[in-house]
C-alpha cells in the first residue's frame, strides 16, 4: 500500500501565504482525484492566537 505524501506550507507567520498555498493545493489535490497530508505553518510567532487574514 502506497502512502500519502506530507507537504508542509511554511511562510513567516503563517498567517496568509502558507495557508492559502495549502488551501489553493488541498483545493486542486481532490479535482486531480490526488491524496497528500497537508499541513501550514510559519517560521516566527509574531500572529500567535490571530485568526488568518
Amino acid at each position: 500500500m502506497t502512502t500519502a505524501p506530507r507537504i508542509l506550507f511554511v511562510c513567516l507567520g503563517n498567517i496568509c501565504r502558507s495557508p492559502t498555498a495549502e488551501g489553493v493545493f488541498r483545493a486542486l489535490a481532490q479535482e486531480a482525484g490526488l491524496t497528500a497530508r497537508t499541513d501550514s505553518a510559519g517560521t516566527s510567532d509574531w500572529h500567535i492566537g490571530d485568526a488568518p487574514y
